[in-house]
């Protein structure tokens, strides 16, 4: 089949994670595939999108992402609708379109009668803005009227998670009384990209975006707290157990997606920087802002766990990755981690507390071979429930049946 996707920046986020592992399945199962997009820096952006496997075509990069720092939710309409206007004049006919993101793009695309539209929807975006204001609400009423009637046009709706699908089902209530039910297709990981490692050093690696939602703050607060814990072994000196990456040594490594262009990474950046320094660990702490695939690897490999701090999280990619590099991963109790991390055996799910996080970042520094048991048994079971090969079989399968005009 001829395959278009099309997303609106594709940068090195969990969504554009996703949208480049399901080219490049899509592409080994035979299908000509061709991302769409109003933005592609390829000195930031997935390895994959450089290869050549698939052909990546950008449209509208000179429209803005907002204006004076506001308005992001109409500039990314208003970009993506460029592009699906360029795919709809330009090109030929797909025999299935995949979008995501952004739903506007759904009705143009179906002005081609025998094109499919599949819509992969991470997250519903009206409960990600903000309606704190009445100006706000105001904005935002057309947007999410908008958001929930075009979503319904897609031939087939998928999610990240029973998580997010049932939080689909309580916030599109139209849609759900309509007898429109996603069906989820949980992200992937590549474990073939992770080797055994070699060792569990006591150091501590959170991974996310520079963004508050993120509750990066929770992972520095905990690292604080670490040491007046009685589960520590006396004379336990963090500051003289770390790794050493790049000439530096560290005992807590935070690598995180960071976009310049954007004023809540530059903010969100300082304020961690000053909670450090509050915290008296800002000698110990170590921000990483730009990060190869081979070198995040490396930081995977020699870790002892990781700490996955956003609550309430739809899917959250970062822990996948982490139990394919054999690391548990500590998390909060609540959403999607909740159905990928196995409490007790692959990682702990804990309250979105300093002192529970620490608690369990204190197991694994007592008993280092507990840390690499759940390792393996992490491992095992991103092998057996996540890996690039499930997903691709299930995307394979889902954009088939769509195209053949299947709907169960």
């Amino acid at each position: 089949m001829n395959i278009a996707i099309i997303h609106p920046d594709l940068g090195i986020g969990g969504a554009e994670r996703l949208i480049v592992d399901a080219a490049v399945e899509l592409a080994s199962h035979g299908h000509n595939v061709h991302i769409f997009t109003a933005h592609h820096d390829k000195t930031r952006c997935f390895e994959e999108t450089l290869t050549g496997t698939f052909p990546v075509t950008v449209y509208g990069a000179f429209l803005p992402r907002h204006i004076f720092y506001r308005l992001h939710a109409v500039c990314a309409y208003l970009r993506c609708i460029f592009v699906a206007l360029c795919l709809l004049f330009v090109w030929p006919s797909f025999d299935v379109i995949l979008a995501d993101q952004v739903s506007v793009v759904i009705p143009l695309m179906k002005l081609k009668k025998s094109t499919k539209v599949v819509f992969y929807c991470h997250f519903p975006d009206l409960l990600l803005a903000q309606h704190t204001t009445v100006l706000r609400r105001i904005y935002r009423k057309p947007i999410d009227v908008i958001e929930e009637m075009t979503t319904g046009m897609a031939d087939l709706v998928l999610v990240n998670s029973k998580f997010t699908a049932s939080t689909f089902a309580n916030t599109f209530k139209h849609l759900d009384a309509r007898g429109i039910q996603p069906a989820v297709l949980y992200p992937t990981v590549n474990v073939d990209q992770f080797d055994k490692p070699q060792a569990f050093k006591p150091n501590f690696l959170s991974i996310n975006r520079f963004e508050r939602k993120k509750n990066i703050d929770l992972a520095i607060s905990a690292f604080a707290m670490l040491q007046t814990l009685e589960g520590v072994p006396q004379g336990h000196d963090l500051a003289n157990v770390s790794l050493t990456i790049a000439g530096k040594s560290v005992p807590i490594l935070v690598l995180s997606g960071f976009d310049n262009r954007l004023k809540e990474n530059v903010e969100y950046l300082e304020e961690l920087k000053s909670l450090a320094e509050r915290a008296g660990v800002s000698h110990r702490v170590t921000f990483i802002t730009s990060c190869s695939t081979a070198e995040r690897n490396v930081l995977l490999s020699q870790c002892l766990c990781v700490l996955y701090t956003p609550k309430d999280e739809h899917f959250g990619i970062v822990p996948l990755e982490a139990m394919a590099a054999y690391k548990p991963v500590i998390a909060c109790n609540s959403g999607g981690p909740v159905e990928t991390i196995k409490n007790g055996v692959t990682g702990f799910l804990c309250d979105p507390t300093p002192q529970e996080f620490s608690l369990a970042m204190a197991k694994l520094i007592k008993d280092p071979h507990l840390a690499e048991k759940m390792g393996g048994q992490a491992r095992q079971h991103a092998t057996n429930s996540f890996s690039t090969k499930i997903f691709g079989q299930r995307l394979n399968r889902f954009l088939i049946d769509v195209a053949r005009g299947k709907r169960d």
